[in-house]
């Protein structure tokens, strides 16, 4: 329990930020889970509606300071690798 006014505040803007954070962290998610199933399919349709969706989540997030930078940098890699040897198998 805060005991003053500014940890009153405070606590009430991390909990804002928390929750924020949590919706935006599931939405990437999400859309992440999203590409992985058209990769799985083939569906290449799917693949390049999904990738940018993606990629875009991923930096809005380390501009928010959700992720790191490297960490959004990884999880791009592996998904334009999985799509490139799925469209190649293709």
């Amino acid at each position: 329990m805060p005991n003053s006014k500014s940890a009153e505040k405070s606590l009430r803007r991390s909990d804002k930020k928390r929750l924020l954070n949590k919706s935006r962290i599931s939405a990437l998610k999400t859309e992440n889970k999203k590409l992985l199933a058209a990769i799985e399919s083939n569906d290449v349709e799917l693949m390049d509606k999904h990738l940018p969706l993606t990629i875009k989540l991923l930096d809005k997030s380390v501009a928010k300071g959700i992720i790191k930078k490297n960490n959004a940098s990884r999880k791009k890699s592996k998904l334009m690798k999985k799509v490139n040897a799925s469209k190649a198998a293709k």
